[in-house]
């Protein structure tokens, strides 16, 4: 089949990750209209030539590609579904690329609607945070048919260095994408108690990334995160209540398989714990805030 070569693209949700994959389109020469609840990242956008939308449904109208940058299955089906939904306004024969980070079970009774329009679905979710996305450098775990994988190729190799089909059946990427994102919750909630454990010890904790970063217990949500805690930095690249979601997701599906997750849900309490607190909407470095409160700690604090 051949490869859309110059598709219309339309992106919903407009965020760290999304604004990334936009631009990077953008580098690449594709025309680009986006939509975001944020009328701050929808001017900013404007203003560095990308075209905007006033809702989910204009920015779709007629397009060959629309991916969905959002948070979850639920706001997923609201774009594609709902009242101002964005699926009837494609253009037939279109593709969505489903990004947001969902349990397996949503995606095939989401790929199941947008079949039914004639239109295609590819199980599409991201990992690689805000700066390479920006970088058009992110990693798909994809899923969905070869033939549609290999159509919209252009397209997905400006915005991912990495793109791995998984299999046929929508949903496959997804169950990758949670185990990407048990790891990924682990490791950010050990890099917060570690360095939260060396403050307690009295520890210059510049000299602990440092010496961490180059020892075996280095892992790269440790050398990612610990930098915005040493400069009291807390601006959502990746908030809280993501993993109290994503974490959460992953043990529903350790119930519903009947398969113990105790490393993930100790560090699911941790999150929450961290958004009971207050910061459920601040970067997921966080948990180290809540750990030194506990503890009658003080972290290095930002400018004010």
């Amino acid at each position: 089949m051949n490869q859309i070569v110059q598709p219309a693209i339309a992106i919903i949700g407009l965020g760290s990750m999304g604004y990334g994959m936009a631009q990077s389109l953008r580098r690449r020469g594709f025309a680009v209209t986006g939509y975001d609840i944020s009328a701050e990242a929808m001017a900013r956008f404007a203003a560095e030539g990308g075209a905007v939308a006033a809702s989910p449904c204009e920015a779709a109208r007629d397009a060959d590609v629309l991916a969905l940058v959002v948070v979850n299955a639920a706001q997923t089906e609201s774009v594609l579904l709902g009242a101002d939904g964005a699926l009837s306004a494609m253009a037939p024969g279109g593709v969505v690329l489903a990004c947001a980070t969902m349990a397996p079970d949503a995606v095939r009774r989401l790929a199941l609607a947008v079949r039914a329009t004639g239109r295609d679905y590819l199980d599409t979710p991201i990992s690689g945070g805000a700066v390479r996305a920006a970088a058009g450098e992110l990693t798909i775990m994809g899923s969905g048919a070869h033939d549609t994988f290999a159509r919209l190729k252009p397209v997905l190799d400006a915005m991912a260095t990495r793109v791995y089909e998984l299999g046929s059946d929508p949903g496959t990427g997804a169950a990758f994408k949670m185990v990407n994102q048990l790891l990924a919750g682990v490791h950010i909630a050990a890099a917060c108690e570690a360095i939260t454990f060396a403050r307690a010890l009295g520890l210059d904790l510049t000299r602990v990334y440092e010496v961490i970063t180059a020892s075996a217990g280095n892992s790269w949500m440790f050398e990612n995160r610990v930098p915005n805690i040493l400069e009291g930095d807390y601006s959502p690249r990746s908030a809280v209540n993501i993993f109290t979601k994503d974490l959460g997701i992953v043990a529903d599906m350790g119930r519903g398989l009947n398969f113990p997750t105790p490393v993930a849900s100790t560090a699911l309490q941790m999150f929450l714990m961290t958004a009971a607190a207050g910061f459920g909407r601040d970067d997921d470095a966080s948990v180290a805030r809540m750990l030194a409160g506990l503890a009658g700690l003080d972290l290095p604090a930002g400018e004010a």
